[in-house]
């Protein structure tokens, strides 16, 4: 193994603390802070860890939870806990301080922000009967949060409070062998300001990070946030908001075709244009369409002007290569898979505007406008490019027509654009071995004139718009840091023709016979799906002052939309609307594996539909599972717990029984209410809620959104709990008028739900409304403003009939929808996921006994066994998900037992319980 670290960095005191700590042998090597250690990221990650196998974690927590792993310690429960605690309250408000420290010398404001943080663990410390956080010996978790403390706390000059249990902690723990010589490697003996260095090349922290004492204080002991206080004057505000009751406004019907409105804010929302060729998964269905009809819907809640476009792109290699597959022509293949996509995001209830595709006339108009506008102001340069022609097939062979050895990595299938196993960019003449995949020819290397958008003397206009739209716009994190990274290595001529047939056609008379390259026409699908909308297109795309532009997408896409195709609309000077908002998705995986149509891995978009789970518990889950800052996994257990969990008991739970209370005890009609202290703070915690939603919302944090709704149905369910409605009905005619009190605010708590449900679960949202007979009205008086939290049901409104919203998810069912979408055979997919030194017979389903000994098959699986556990290691180090980590466990010993066999010995029997 070997450890990157770099002076200075408050991270790599972690690691060094804990290989210290752990005593594990590991090679350390000392680079820069800039020195992009893991050439796949888009910025330079340290500290890393190699793994022989080459494996790299490049979190600070993971490879610390790793070390002591490899030591033979595994992390309790708690233990990962305080890490979580560490990694999302502590560091942040760490952050913070480090950067007021030493950037703005306001030493005196580290107290204020580390408050809450060190209140809590001093508090949590003072509770507990052990010298160390998890136990009486030093764990990961001390060793964590001891780093972390390090610069702050070892620092005399500066003020944290009388925090008399974490100072006695944090002594006891820097005696301990290692701590104090990994913080003098680090900090150099300069203590806090030798990180200063460090601090200087990185951003500014944002200062909502640590947005307020309770959420620092998240107990991750008992699991719950503390709750949030709340003032007097909150209290009365509250009730007053409430008291006013709804507003007589009323949504605007959606007439078409939708345009920009004078005096209104007006959007124009697109999702990436999904490959006609293939039936979309789970992964891209959230990753765009799903994700932007989210906000589409919460939009339209606001009172926004909004145009929703999607549409099938249509044209290039992939679509040919599908038509060839299937025996039809592209344009049959284009029919045919429009038709599936479309039924697809209608069983999601993706509620486009429009829903259009590229192969259009009016796509071949506007793509070769665009053209010769660039033709004409001299962005567009000519250039011989080398290619791989196919004699056998007479033709140039695209990047995904050609396979053949990768030349970084020596990976056998890699494309002629990217190896999937490195993550490199090829380029397909560099391949070693290539074949042509339509009939396994070697090609040979012919050169093509070809036209490229000449991005360099682009590249001006577009940094400084970019500077612009970055800074006022919502562009994610990822989509600034690979935007930065492309202009970090500057911008080269990008070729925008290729020889294929199916395609744009290009205008040139010198090249009539290729077709615009799929990066440079995709984008441009989105002007003309509109123009297939409404001949009135030019109002949207060529009015930037009146217009913002949102484009969502995954982070693969990102490029195009943040520097290709706004060089495209700069380049053709013609006043174009360019991206305001550009909102990436980090990925989202299947189970512990990547989504495979053709291994029968996942569920694909046709496939929902059949398993007989409402697509309003697909979207919930997926939105839940929404990869916003890192990639995630969609998980038939987890969903299965978030379902049975959140929705049954906590979400569905609350509603249904604010409902039959009405009808049970009220004859169906909403009592009277007299609202005491405790109905006030809970309506001011439910407006906080709601206030945070719409805020979150408007940012396009979809999953945080989504915590702050479940968040009041937890609010509410306590309520119901510790007032007891269902007993007091029985008592006297104050209890009577307590329990009234209590239900009547519960239903209308279900009714503000329904709102705020409404862009993540729209059948749901109706189906609660039509149960509570809601006015049409409370949708956009909830919304007004920052949140409004009315009164919509007053006294004497009756419901309709109340009935339960979901349905449990039992074990033995998603077990069974586990294992129908975990691909082939066992045996195939064992012998599939078995590392390359294992021949596929010796990963194939391990056997009780064998003939002989095979020393060969040993030893291969000797490896295969070592590489298995570090892998079931990592993970564990990377808090993966315990199905994942089970099934990688059940790998490891089917190994193990195999590798027994290979030896001529006998398996060893799984232990019993109770034996020793």
């Amino acid at each position: 193994m070997k450890l990157y670290v770099s002076e200075g960095n408050p991270n790599c005191l972690k690691v060094l603390a804990a290989l210290e700590v752990s005593g594990v042998t590991c090679d350390v090597q000392y680079v820069n802070h800039d020195e992009r250690v893991v050439p796949f990221l888009s910025r330079p990650a340290v500290p890393v860890l190699l793994l022989p196998s080459g494996t790299q974690l490049f979190s600070s927590n993971a490879i610390c939870r790793y070390l002591f792993e490899v030591s033979g310690r595994d992390s309790s429960d708690l233990c990962n806990q305080w890490l979580e605690w560490e990694a999302t309250e502590l560091q942040p408000a760490l952050l913070q301080a480090f950067h007021t420290a030493l950037l703005q010398t306001k030493e005196a404001d580290v107290f204020t922000l580390l408050q809450g943080p060190l209140s809590y663990l001093d508090q949590s410390l003072r509770k507990g009967t052990t010298p160390y956080l998890t136990g009486e010996v030093v764990s990961v978790a001390d060793v964590v949060l001891w780093a972390a403390l390090y610069p702050i706390l070892s620092d005399s000059s500066l003020s944290v409070g009388e925090q008399k249990s974490v100072k006695t902690w944090f002594d006891r723990s820097t005696a301990v062998h290692g701590l104090e010589s990994a913080a003098q490697k680090v900090l150099q003996g300069k203590g806090l300001q030798g990180m200063k260095s460090y601090m200087q090349k990185q951003p500014a922290p944002q200062s909502n990070q640590c947005r307020d004492t309770q959420l620092c204080n998240s107990n991750p002991v008992e699991g719950e946030e503390g709750e949030r206080v709340v003032s007097e004057q909150e209290m009365e505000e509250a009730a007053l908001i409430w008291s006013k009751g709804l507003s007589v406004c009323t949504a605007p019907d959606r007439k078409h075709p939708i345009l920009p409105q004078e005096g209104k804010r007006n959007l124009l929302v697109t999702s990436a244009l999904p490959y006609v060729n293939n039936v979309p998964h789970l992964g891209n269905i959230i990753g765009c369409v799903l994700s932007a009809d989210v906000f589409s819907r919460y939009s339209r809640l606001r009172g926004w002007n909004i145009l929703y476009l999607c549409g099938t792109d249509e044209y290039g290699t992939a679509t040919e290569n599908k038509a060839r597959e299937e025996g039809l022509t592209p344009q049959q293949i284009c029919d045919k898979y429009h038709v599936i996509h479309a039924d697809i995001y209608k069983w999601f209830q993706i509620d486009f505007d429009y829903f259009g595709r590229t192969t259009t006339e009016k796509q071949t108009e506007i793509a070769q406008d665009i053209f010769w506008q660039l033709h004409k102001h001299g962005f567009l340069v000519e250039d011989t490019v080398e290619q791989l022609r196919c004699e056998n097939c007479q033709r140039f062979l695209a990047d995904r027509f050609v396979e053949g050895t990768c030349p970084h990595c020596s990976y056998l299938e890699a494309r002629g654009d990217q190896c999937d196993k490195c993550g490199r960019l090829i380029n397909a003449v560099e391949l070693r071995k290539p074949q042509c995949k339509v009939c396994t020819q070697t090609p040979v290397i012919r050169s093509s004139k070809h036209l490229f958008l000449d991005l360099p003397k682009l590249e001006a206009p577009l940094e400084q718009w970019l500077e612009k739209s970055t800074s006022t716009g919502d562009w994610t994190a990822n989509a600034k840091q690979i935007t930065r990274s492309w202009l970090r290595d500057g911008l080269k001529p990008r070729c925008i023709t290729r020889d294929l047939k199916w395609g744009t056609p290009v205008p040139h008379p010198d090249f009539k016979e290729k077709v615009f390259y799929v990066w440079f026409d995709a984008p441009i699908g989105y002007v003309s799906i509109t123009a297939n909308y409404t001949d009135k297109w030019e109002k949207w795309w060529k009015n930037p002052n009146q217009v913002e532009l949102y484009n969502f997408m995954a982070k693969d896409n990102v490029p195009f939309h943040s520097v290709v195709f706004p060089c495209s609309l700069l380049g053709a000077q013609d006043n174009y609307t360019l991206v305001s908002h550009l909102i990436a998705t980090e990925y989202l995986n299947y189970e512990d594996t990547k989504f495979s149509k053709s291994r029968g891995v996942g569920v694909f978009g046709d496939m929902a539909k059949d398993t007989g789970i409402p697509s309003d518990v697909w979207r919930f889950y997926l939105l839940y599972v929404r990869p916003e800052g890192q990639d995630s996994a969609f998980s038939w257990a987890d969903m299965a717990t978030k379902n049975n969990s959140e929705l049954l008991n906590n979400l569905g739970n609350f509603i249904n029984r604010a409902g039959m209370f009405v009808t049970k005890f009220f004859e169906g009609c909403v009592p009277a209410m007299e609202l005491q202290q405790e109905d006030k703070k809970l309506l001011a915690l439910v407006g906080w809620e709601l206030q945070q939603y719409i805020q979150l919302m408007d940012k396009v944090k979809i999953r945080d959104s989504l915590k702050h709704i479940l968040n009041i149905s937890r609010h509410g369910n306590q309520y119901i709990q510790v007032n007891e409605p269902w007993k007091k009905i029985k008592g006297g005619d104050a209890d009577r008028q307590r329990a009234g009190t209590v239900t009547g605010v519960s239903v209308n708590i279900a009714c503000l739900l329904s709102v705020m449900l409404f862009p993540y679960m729209p059948t749901v949202s109706q189906t609660i409304r039509d149960q509570l007979n809601t006015p049409q009205s409370c949708i956009n008086t909830m919304m007004q403003g920052t949140g409004t939290f009315v009164c919509v049901l007053s006294a004497g409104h009756r419901i309709g009939t109340v009935s339960p919203l979901f349905q449990k998810l039992e074990v033995d069912r998603i077990e069974a929808l586990k294992k129908r979408f975990g691909g082939q055979q066992k045996a195939q997919n064992a012998a599939s996921s078995q590392p390359a030194a294992v021949p596929a017979a010796a990963a194939a389903a391990g056997v009780e006994t064998v003939d002989a000994v095979d020393p060969q098959k040993a030893k291969q699986l000797t490896q295969a066994v070592a590489e298995q556990g570090e892998k079931v290691r990592a993970l564990k180090a990377q808090k993966a998900d315990k199905a994942v980590i089970t099934a990688e466990v059940a790998k490891l010993l089917d190994l193990k037992k195999q590798l027994a066999a290979a030896e001529g010995k006998s398996p060893e029997p799984a232990p019993r319980k109770g034996n020793k």
